[in-house]
């Protein structure tokens, strides 16, 4: 390749170099706000077939369901902790569908519906919601483990965490990668740079996503960063990066597939930032979005909401109906109520349970502590 050069006035050229930064990352979209496929190149490569469709969108009306019936639970006293996840379906469960069972995810707060569509059952995350110890146990129904790390509820502490696993992964010589999810916030906290740059440094198997969803908590993206594409902040570690219409499950899928098979080839990993919107409050803790953003901003964004489009599509290709898609919602309610149930009939923790399950050997006063409220029956 010739190498292009540059006057001195042109490297001094601050300003273009802001409009450069702009240019250099275009959006990767496959399905439309209309459900129309724009790229039938990206949608042949990425060989989805009309099953995987399929089971793209029943995860992505799961993730919807479970977090219409998780707000109505937490309004009511019986959830604990709960991020909304409305609007988000697409940049987290179209993506997670490209990584395997050995695959390791690495989650954040709002990031439940992937590590269930691993098979980690709902019962349990519900009580992880809780601060119950066992939604802290990552197996399926029938005692396999699903290989995911807990939801990280310090902002971006997931990306230290994933790159030590990545690099053990590479180091093993596994086929598998680690799959770490955080929010546009996210990208803003020291770990998410550390965590990216390691993982670089020692070309780790991992596929890192900024869900760039437009607020962290209340803060909105364009005070957060004069970064014109969070994207380039992968760039800074050395790492390819690229920005994907998160609202289109079509290129989500395929820019995860393609993240996965360049780090398990041994390249390294890759920053995929998926441009969303969190269409709903930060959290069901008292959060009120309409302090920090208007009624006819969410309004607009419900109209791109991933489901629509991903809906039109299928139906188009006689995949998908009204039908279809209410029998399946019936059948994941009734999922979700045996688990709330399931979940409710688990015996309460008591304050020695708490202190028994704080460190691996306790100490001597945790000892003591614990012998005082078992006598006392807590």
């Amino acid at each position: 390749m010739m190498a292009i050069t540059k006057t001195n006035a042109q490297i001094l050229d601050f300003t273009a170099q802001l409009v450069a930064q702009d240019e250099e990352f275009p959006m990767l979209q496959v399905l439309n706000n209309e459900g129309k496929v724009v790229d039938e190149d990206g949608l042949k490569r990425s060989e989805l077939t009309d099953d995987d469709l399929v089971k793209i969108m029943k995860n992505m009306v799961l993730s919807r369901q479970l977090d219409i019936r998780s707000t109505k639970l937490a309004k009511q006293g019986r959830f604990g902790f709960f991020a909304p996840t409305a609007g988000q379906e697409a940049s987290q469960m179209a993506s997670a569908y490209a990584f395997n069972d050995e695959d390791w995810i690495f989650p954040g707060y709002r990031d439940i519906p992937e590590i269930i569509a691993k098979g980690w059952p709902i019962w349990k995350a519900i009580l992880w919601s809780r601060g119950h110890q066992l939604g802290n146990e990552y197996t399926t129904e029938d005692g396999r483990e699903v290989k995911s790390w807990f939801p990280q509820i310090i902002i971006g502490a997931q990306y230290v965490e994933a790159a030590g696993v990545a690099l053990g992964l590479k180091k093993r010589s596994k086929d598998a990668v680690v799959y770490v999810y955080t929010g546009d916030g996210g990208s803003s906290q020291g770990d998410f740079y550390e965590g990216i740059n390691f993982a670089s440094a020692y070309k780790a198997n991992a596929v890192f996503f900024v869900q760039n969803n437009g607020y962290a908590i209340s803060t909105p993206r364009n005070l957060q960063t004069a970064a014109q594409h969070l994207a380039a902040k992968g760039w800074a570690s050395g790492i390819p990066s690229i920005v994907v219409d998160g609202n289109d499950a079509v290129a989500m899928y395929l820019a995860a597939k393609e993240a996965r098979a360049w780090a398990t080839a041994g390249n390294g990993p890759v920053l995929i930032e998926t441009m969303t919107n969190r269409l709903e409050p930060h959290s069901t803790a008292g959060d009120d979005p309409l302090r920090y953003r208007t009624q006819g901003d969410i309004d607009e964004w419900w109209k791109k909401e991933p489901l629509i489009r991903m809906r039109i599509f299928l139906e188009g290709k006689k995949l998908w109906s009204e039908e279809i898609e209410a029998a399946y919602i019936a059948e994941v309610d009734a999922e979700i109520d045996t688990a709330i149930t399931t979940a409710d009939n688990v015996e309460k923790q008591k304050i020695s349970d708490y202190l028994k399950h704080t460190l691996e050997v306790p100490s001597q006063v945790m000892q003591e502590q614990i012998a005082k409220f078992e006598s006392e029956g807590k």
